[in-house]
């Protein structure tokens, strides 16, 4: 089918289609030299399963990479359907979701689950997931939060201000837009004067993989034309400590994100 799912699902434009199917392609070509090396220094590596259209699987992406662990970089396009057929369903992910991943057999989906799983196995550095109970659960009591919190109402207004237009071709009134920006805010708010006090990182003074989720969900505002520096200059600081921690790795993984938002990662206010 010429013409992807996702382009039109979202009713895109044959100029605006164009534009988007030619970020993917110019994203997945400055990226192959990265996944051949990958394979090349494979044993017995994961499978990984993800688009950079998701914000977890940018994540873990970077986690990945950050962690010098080998795997089998599986790219799923979304945008296609990919994930949507019989066969993703019977063989990669019951849930029809990314990420995922398949450890010799063994099949695994949602996020934070992976990353358990492989930090148990030993493949997730300590300094980014602490093994020591009370190190880790600092970690985790974040993790646990920003789902329902951070995660949840940053999504919302982008799919509210970008994704809904797209789908439906309708605009939203402002009203709602004002609503899900209170929403998002209001979490906005707590890493701010709450996780951000004192500190350098979410939950320290050093990079854990606490910052990179929270920092995948607040960088897909961009999409939706939301730069968060603005108002929120702790937060503006920590996004950029969490891009020269994790880069080059960072700018790789929101490749896709600048170019459809039009700001780079150095964008001035």
């Amino acid at each position: 089918m010429a013409v992807s799912i996702l382009a039109s699902l979202l009713g895109l434009t044959n100029g605006s289609e164009d534009q988007m199917q030619l970020a993917f392609e110019e994203v997945t070509r400055r990226r192959t030299p990265v996944r051949q090396a990958t394979h090349l220094k494979m044993s017995a590596p994961i499978r990984y399963y993800y688009d950079l259209m998701s914000q977890p699987s940018r994540a873990l992406l970077i986690i990945f990479r950050l962690s010098n662990m080998p795997f089998e970089d599986c790219v799923v396009a979304l945008r296609n359907g990919e994930h949507l057929t019989d066969d993703y369903k019977r063989e990669i992910n019951r849930f029809q979701r990314v990420p995922c991943i398949h450890d010799n057999g063994y099949k695994l989906a949602e996020s934070v689950a992976i990353l358990r799983y492989l930090s148990a196995k030993g493949k997730i550095p300590e300094h980014l997931y602490p093994k020591y109970f009370v190190d880790q659960s600092r970690i985790d009591e974040f993790l646990e939060w920003q789902h329902m919190t951070l995660r949840l109402t940053c999504a919302m207004y982008f799919r509210t201000v970008w994704l809904e237009p797209l789908l439906t071709g309708k605009t939203p009134t402002e009203a709602k837009i004002e609503v899900m920006r209170m929403h998002m805010e209001r979490n906005l708010d707590v890493v701010e004067e709450v996780w951000l006090e004192g500190k350098d990182f979410l939950t320290g003074n050093s990079l854990t993989v606490a910052d990179i989720f929270a920092a995948c969900e607040i960088e897909q505002t961009r999409m939706a034309d939301y730069d968060v520096r603005i108002k929120y200059p702790k937060i503006r600081a920590w996004l950029k400590r969490v891009r020269q921690s994790c880069n080059p790795h960072y700018d790789v993984a929101h490749e896709f994100v600048y170019k459809i938002s039009g700001t780079g990662p150095q964008a001035k206010l």
